[in-house]
């Protein structure tokens, strides 16, 4: 296993910082020391976040799928506390429901957000993570390691995202910048929350086998992800057992497709109707963000 790197003294970018993950994931890096940047689409909640944390820290409003909004957030990091040492790509969006029903707009903008806007992130962050041989971990998801039906956009992205960084961490290695893969399962998070007030995505979650039929609490998924960082680690997983899942992701597909059709066939009569756009208080503060910048 990779050395402990002390998170004192160094700086750390986390997106999508306003709530659930990158909130606390914010609080534990500055606990340990470390000056924190935060990136999101909710200026009100972001400064209350930066009110709390311990050390120096800072706030940016972008929206992470903006590439000259991000450039110009990285460049005002590292005007503002001189380096980049961690960056953590964790802004994220989900939407659920059956795919032929589903919103064309929010089902693109999940891929926007979680696997474009992760790009657009580490296309502005990496020379300055360059500079510093620093670290950059891609918040991916136990959706990257399995299928879900009713969850095309957010497995699309996930996946999409696990895929983009394993191929930049072959790219940048030789440039001393590490890059990690972060998988979580479902974590009590707004996203969760809000994807389980539909009856029906919480009761398929709930048929889902053991364990991936919990919600886990964010607190040790967050520690686990503190210390892949600080161990600059290539896979960084949130609940342990998502260890394991590598293992059998192959098999996974053709099982899922066959439980799954069954489960579908099942729940077929109370799939009208479904609400099939961005899910939780990130997902609307992004619509919100969207509506503002278009009027």
């Amino acid at each position: 296993m990779s050395h402990k790197v002390s998170l004192e003294g160094q700086v750390a970018v986390v997106t999508g910082a306003a709530r659930g993950v990158g909130e606390l994931l914010a609080r534990k890096l500055s606990a340990r020391g470390a000056t924190i940047a935060l990136v999101g689409l909710e200026p009100d909640a972001l400064k209350q976040v930066a009110e709390r944390l311990h050390g120096d820290s800072a706030h940016w409003y972008a929206d992470v799928t903006d590439q000259e909004a991000m450039s110009r957030v990285a460049a005002e990091v590292k005007e503002r506390f001189g380096k980049v040492d961690v960056v953590v790509a964790n802004a994220g969006v989900a939407s659920g429901g059956p795919f032929v029903d589903s919103d064309p707009e929010a089902w693109r903008r999940v891929i926007e957000v979680n696997l474009v806007g992760s790009a657009v992130t580490a296309r502005a962050f990496l020379p300055v993570l360059r500079e510093s041989r620093g670290y950059l971990l891609q918040i991916a998801s136990l959706a990257a390691i399995t299928p879900a039906p009713m969850m095309t956009a957010y497995c699309a992205s996930k996946a999409g995202v696990e895929a983009y960084a394993h191929c930049l961490r072959a790219e940048v290695g030789h440039q001393g910048v590490r890059v990690g893969v972060g998988y979580l399962s479902w974590t009590d998070t707004d996203m969760v929350r809000g994807a389980d007030q539909d009856e029906v995505m919480r009761e398929l979650r709930g048929r889902l086998p053991w364990p991936a039929n919990k919600t886990y609490p964010l607190g040790p998924a967050v520690d686990r992800l503190v210390a892949g960082i600080e161990r600059r680690s290539s896979h960084v997983y949130g609940q342990g057992w998502l260890r394991g899942m590598q293992g059998v992701r192959g098999w996974l597909p053709a099982l899922i497709g066959t439980v799954g059709q069954r489960e579908m066939k099942r729940f077929e009569p109370r799939l009208r109707g479904m609400r099939t756009g961005l899910v939780g208080a990130g997902g609307a503060a992004d619509e919100e963000a969207r509506a503002t910048h278009r009027s």
